[in-house]
């Protein structure tokens, strides 16, 4: 029986995939650089962020990737508040928090920024603990994850990770727990793929099958 469910944030609560996008294709214009399509966006987008703008083409030589995560923070922050939740979000934490599941965030994003974002969509009361990294530059969960389940004692075995990218897979895997991805997020289903996991269209489809 599953007692635990931590949730990726980006691309997969929050709907910022297009967002992300746009702000990527800001960046390379302002380097001349090519734009680069939603989908090859989807196929390309990898943890950690440095490696998926070098294969966007990101010259690092022109401006450096500490100063392009700062720049892209600062404009994605406040315009992540249009993005809006997926629409299934609210009916899924409501029906797990009512099956008296524990609900966690376990994402890349910098904590601050990532409470000010739960808090301002009105979700953060649904959840026992809202894990983000220290800094700003999207690195690995697995550490955190590691953690947290450590601390807590959570049972490996009444646990699932939900997310929407291979990252998320990878996390589960060095954790022990199971998991399971959406295709509504940041990487498409070609490259999600590779994980040996199940892939759903959205999270309603999860709950469902749980």
């Amino acid at each position: 029986m599953i007692k635990n469910v931590f949730l990726d944030f980006n691309g997969t609560i929050i709907n910022d995939v297009k967002l992300c996008y746009d702000l990527l294709n800001d960046l390379l214009k302002e380097q001349n650089k090519e734009p680069i399509t939603l989908q090859r966006y989807k196929e390309i987008f990898t943890f950690p962020i440095k490696k998926y703008y070098e294969l966007a083409g990101v010259d690092f030589n022109i401006e450096s990737f500490d100063s392009l995560a700062v720049k892209f923070i600062n404009r994605y922050q406040p315009l992540s508040l249009n993005c809006g939740l997926y629409p299934d979000v609210i009916e899924v934490l409501n029906y797990l928090k009512n099956k008296n599941i524990n609900l966690f965030i376990l994402s890349a994003s910098e904590k601050d920024n990532l409470l000010w974002q739960c808090q301002k969509y009105k979700i953060d009361q649904y959840f026992n603990a809202i894990l983000g990294i220290d800094n700003i530059h999207a690195g690995s969960k697995v550490e955190i994850a590691k953690n947290f389940i450590k601390e807590n004692n959570i049972n490996l075995d009444e646990s699932i990770l939900i997310g929407d990218t291979l990252h998320d897979y990878e996390v589960a895997q060095a954790v022990g727990i199971d998991c399971r991805l959406v295709e509504s997020g940041h990487q498409s289903r070609s490259v999600l793929a590779k994980a040996n996991v199940k892939i759903y269209k959205n999270l309603i489809d999860i709950m469902e099958e749980l």
